[in-house]
């Protein structure tokens, strides 16, 4: 699949979300529980969702994965049970949409990586993937976003 890779900028995001560390088959359940939490813990505070909700992950050393899932919201939410405050980040983002099979999300972080590397820039944050669909959709829709500067302005090793 070929992917159309934009540079978008982003303002900050207050956002509600759910952490944990997730074996790669439990995602699925996991994103479904989280983002049932944060939908209950939002709601009770009188914020909104203000975009779809996205994960974020982070591979561990056992194959597994760090995640937050959640909704961006309408203001800072306080913590309640598992359900924390977080930021997306502000700033330049590489961004596509992946249409079709989760499994196969891989191919747009690779596309965006490489259009990143091609257009003299450097990742500058972890990315995240937002979902446009609800689940069960025979071709959902996800959309990436990976932090970017130009390689000038990224911090040196």
């Amino acid at each position: 699949m070929g992917y159309e890779i934009d540079l978008v900028h982003l303002p900050a995001q207050p956002a509600a979300v759910v952490r944990a560390r997730v074996g790669h088959d439990g995602i699925g359940d996991f994103l479904g529980q989280a983002f049932g939490e944060v939908m209950s813990s939002v709601g009770e505070q009188g914020l909104r969702p203000t975009g779809p909700p996205f994960g974020r992950y982070r591979p561990t050393e056992d194959g597994g994965w760090d995640v937050e899932a959640g909704f961006p919201v309408s203001a800072e939410p306080t913590e309640t049970g598992r359900v924390q405050a977080a930021t997306l980040p502000a700033g330049s983002a590489a961004h596509t949409t992946h249409v079709g099979d989760y499994g196969n999300l891989g191919a747009a972080y690779r596309a965006v990586a490489d259009w990143i590397v091609a257009k003299g820039m450097a990742p500058s944050g972890d990315p995240w993937e937002c979902y446009l669909d609800e689940p069960g959709v025979t071709n959902p829709r996800t959309e990436v976003y990976f932090p970017c500067v130009p390689r000038a302005l990224a911090p040196q090793d």
